[in-house]
Order: structure tokens, then sequence, then C-alpha cells
């Protein structure tokens, strides 16, 4: 997540700098051949150009609102893990045991247990979205953008010590047994949830809790499934290609056609004119490709760059606050941006 007010140059040209650089050279080059060469055959009237250019910024205005959709509703959901976390941790601490003949020893063993796994199953769950899709710019197939991505990638893991330690969260709170069981599962999160619920009815049965209090804790556990499952369909489900592959395909035809009409249109006003098409024609051109860029990396919001929803921040923040809930006095650190991004 971008944490700046605004963006600065630095990551606008991270985004679009190579894509500037083609504009650049694409309106310049076709400046040289309409005023040197008189190649004047290939020069198009301005008004097909310009109609093409209002059905592009119509496809590309719903593309974003798409992709902004997506990435809100990723927000909304990890902000409902945050509520739910809090929820699950101020009861588990808030129901005493309804049966003298339980320990308190081992009914705050247990408490903790619930606590700790938890915390464990926020990052394998942030772990498990955090895998590349086919359809995401960290797993595309050309050898120029798949390099600047994976830079990109790079450079966010080098900021954050902790962005890839997920193994040593599992080790740190989960038992051995546990850990081990990792491979077996492909979908490790949803076994710790289970497990969680196997747990509670166990301090049910038991007589730890009530039958009242067990079902509260379910509901919560119940909640977290949801939460998951709305996660995974954005995840595993892209904006459909259709649309996001026709505004990509449109950009380029019209980005291709622009200094074709801008041209003629800047020759009226003399020789100097045709020059002065060019910083116009670049300018149009970078606007029309950073829209198409901002939807383009919004539609995938747990892709693991600087567009993403914060979930490593968003974790530790809940790790501390359960942390705190237990009783620990050694607490982790807050994640802070860096770079003017926050992850």
């Amino acid at each position: 997540m971008i944490t700046t007010k605004y963006v600065n140059y630095k990551q606008v040209l991270n985004l679009s700098g190579f894509h500037l650089i083609l504009i650049t050279f694409w309106c310049t080059l076709i400046a040289i051949l309409f005023h040197i060469f008189h190649w004047d055959w290939m020069i198009i009237p301005w008004v097909p150009v310009a109609l093409i250019g209002t059905a592009e910024a119509f496809l590309v205005g719903f593309k974003n609102n798409q992709a902004y959709d997506r990435l809100w509703e990723a927000r909304k959901i990890w902000g409902g893990i945050v509520n739910s976390s809090r929820m699950l941790g101020s009861m588990v601490y808030s129901f005493d045991t309804a049966d003298e003949n339980v320990g308190e020893f081992d009914f705050e063993d247990r408490r903790k247990k619930i606590v700790f796994r938890h915390i464990a199953w926020l990052y394998q769950f942030r772990d498990q979205l955090l895998i590349p899709a086919e359809w995401e710019h960290i797993k595309v197939e050309e050898e120029h953008f798949k390099n600047i991505d994976h830079k990109r990638n790079r450079l966010i893991k080098a900021g954050f010590p902790d962005y890839g330690r997920t193994p040593i969260f599992l080790n740190k709170y989960l038992s051995e047994e546990e850990v081990e069981l990792q491979s077996h599962y492909k979908n490790f999160a949803t076994y710790l949830i289970a497990q969680q619920s196997k747990d509670v009815n166990e301090l049910k049965n038991m007589n730890a809790i009530s039958e009242f209090n067990q079902i509260q804790l379910q509901d919560c556990l119940n909640e977290f499934y949801t939460l998951q499952g709305q996660a995974e369909r954005i995840k595993k489900f892209p904006l459909p290609r259709q649309f996001a592959s026709t505004a990509f395909v449109f950009n380029i035809i019209f980005i291709m056609l622009l200094p074709l009409g801008l041209v003629s249109e800047f020759a009226k006003l003399g020789d100097w004119g045709i020059w002065a098409s060019i910083p116009f024609c670049i300018t149009i051109g970078w606007i029309y490709i950073i829209m198409e860029l901002v939807g383009d990396y919004s539609e995938n919001p747990f892709e693991g760059l600087m567009f993403d929803i914060p979930m490593l921040s968003i974790c530790r923040a809940i790790e501390i606050d359960l942390l705190q809930m237990v009783g620990e006095t050694d607490l982790p650190d807050v994640i802070t941006s860096k770079n003017g991004v926050l992850v």
C-alpha cells in the first residue's frame, strides 16, 4: 500500500517509466517522418482518433471502477479479520471455567493455545494469498515485464525483514506436531480453523465453558471461514480477462494512432507546430497509460507489490493485540512504511 499523500516521481517512473520511453520514441518518430521525409500519406484525420480515445476512456474507467471494488472489498475483508480476531481473543479470556474440577493451569494453557494458533493462522493465510496466480503480474511470461515485477517484489521484501518469515511464526505459535502437518494439507489455514473448533468443543465437553459460550466462539470461527473464503474468491477469480485484455489492446491502438492524427492538426500552426505536437502527444498517451496501469495493478490486491493490501502490518497489529490480551510483555515491533510503501 502506498502511504505517501501524493505519488512521487520515483513511484511514477517505477510504474510507467518504460512505457513513457516507448511513447516518446513513437511520437518523435512520427513527427520526424512527417516533417523531414514528408510522409503525408500516413496522416489520418483527428475525428476517428478522438472517437477511439473517447471509447477507450469509458472502457478504462469501467475497468478501474471494477478494480477499485476488488481492492476495497479486500481491505474490508481484512478489516473484518481484525475485528473478529479481537472478539475471539476477548471471548476466550472472558469466559471463566464452569467446573471447579478443571485445573486453572490447564484452562489457561488451552486458552493461550487457541490464541497462538490464531496468530499462526493469520500469517499462514497471508502466505497462501501471496502465492502467485497465473494472471498476476508476478507470474507474467514476457521476460522484460517479468523481470520488472520480480525486481519490485524483491525490493519490497528487502525493505521488510519479516516479509517472508511465515515458517518462523508457525514454529513460534504452533506445536511441533501441528507444524509437521503443514505438508499434509493443501489449505493449511483451513485446517488451523478446524483445529480451533475442535479445541473449543473440547473446552465445552470438559465443562470449562458453557454451551452458550461454545456457540459464540464457534460463530466467531465460522466468520473466519467466511472471510477466508471471500479473500480466496478475489485471489482465485481474476477480473474477467475479456474486459482487462480489451482495455489494454484498445489503449495500444489509440496510442499508436494518436500521433498520426495529432501531428497534422499542429502542423496547421507551422513547422514549429509539428515539433510542438510531440510533448502534447506524449502527455496524452502517458495519461491513458497511467489510467490503464492503475487499474491493471489494483485488480490483484494480494500480489506482493506496492499496490497491495498491507496484510503484514495488519497481521502484526492483530498479533500485538492478542499477545497483550494473553499477558505477554515481549511484543514484536509494529510494521511501519518504508520508502512510502506499507506491506
